[in-house]
């Protein structure tokens, strides 16, 4: 690290930048971004330490192009160094302060590729989660008029096709026309989610890491792309073993240890990556399941047999997922691809 830090505090219009050499604060001042970047541009290479948001990603990469060590840090450490009230040169100041703190751990950040990916994943989970709200939305009107959705009437697309179609159920044209403007865009945000699914798939198989990723049990093209992005590429800056990677999407036990005793506890839903995470279980589970219907053939069949047997097959589901981040990260980690160790005949 060099002799001058920089705390970056980033935000829309004005970026707060407080420079200190030696423990001592040499300026404080904000920026406008384009200011910001002529100065990055012109000044001697340095630290430059970013609280972590949604733009930190970008001058991570821009500080890096001019030759700075730029990292990023958690806005939660951040803020438990922050003296004082909440202030943008407070912000700057504490950045700067909680980089020098004693073994700190950065955030290794992403790459323009993987920015890209990620934003092809959140696209689809917001158009998911539209589908959902809309579906439910429409049975619970139709509800408030009894009529009630089932599979043997077609599912939600029988019932309202035939509310439609009935001329003698009492229903307007107006009302009429909004049922089947809903349907509609209902329709449309289904193919886009196939849309999205076909991008997803055509990104995963041109990326040659997240195409290996995919030999892995349980492991498809949306799962091979959320590992990439979590455990990232080259440099695997951010953990240093797959326990730590796998603990941080929550599929390992919550400890709670003191005075030398330790305590592990469940393993917590509440986590940050708790969508990585429920992709993950969803594939571990499809693959458990492929697993209990036929005989053994390799030893992760074998392994994932005798845990439903012990512990029944949501817990071999977690277990799998846990293994298979593990996996991904040694892949990743060290250039290799997936090989399943067949059982000896």
């Amino acid at each position: 690290m060099h002799n001058i830090i920089t705390g970056v505090d980033l935000a829309k219009e004005e970026i707060q930048v407080c420079v200190s050499k030696r423990n001592k604060v040499q300026s404080n001042q904000a920026m406008t971004p384009s200011q910001f970047t002529s100065w990055l541009a012109s000044s001697k290479s340095m630290t430059i330490v970013f609280e972590a948001c949604s733009t930190s990603n970008y001058w991570k990469q821009s500080a890096l192009k001019y030759g700075h060590d730029a990292q990023i840090i958690s806005a939660k450490l951040v803020a438990t160094v922050r003296q004082n009230q909440k202030t943008d040169k407070n912000d700057a100041l504490a950045v700067a302060q909680a980089a020098q703190l004693l073994d700190v751990s950065f955030i290794n950040g992403k790459s323009k590729e993987q920015q890209e990916l990620q934003t092809l994943v959140r696209l689809r989970e917001l158009a998911v989660k539209h589908k959902v709200a809309m579906q439910n939305q429409i049975k619970s009107l139709l509800l408030e008029f009894n009529i009630r959705v089932s599979p043997s009437q077609g599912g939600l697309n029988g019932v309202v096709q035939s509310v439609l179609e009935d001329a003698e159920n009492g229903f307007s044209m107006v009302f009429r026309q909004a049922l089947h403007m809903a349907w509609q865009q209902l329709l449309l945000c289904i193919e886009s989610i196939q849309q999205y699914d076909l991008c997803l798939e055509k990104a995963a198989n041109q990326h040659p890491a997240c195409k290996a990723l995919q030999a892995i049990e349980g492991v498809g093209p949306l799962n091979a792309i959320n590992l990439y992005i979590a455990l990232g590429c080259g440099e695997m800056g951010t953990f240093n073993k797959g326990r730590d990677a796998s603990a941080c999407i929550g599929l390992t036990p919550i400890q709670h240890s003191s005075g030398g005793k330790v305590k592990l506890g469940s393993i917590g839903k509440h986590v940050k990556n708790s969508s990585i995470r429920s992709c993950l279980v969803s594939g571990a589970m499809a693959a458990v399941n492929q697993a209990t219907k036929r005989p053994a053939k390799t030893k992760k069949d074998l392994w994932i047999q005798q845990m439903v047997e012990r512990k029944g097959k949501r817990c071999a589901a977690v277990a799998l997922a846990n293994k298979t981040v593990r996996t991904a990260f040694a892949m990743l980690a060290n250039g290799t691809e997936y090989k399943a160790e067949l059982l000896a005949v």
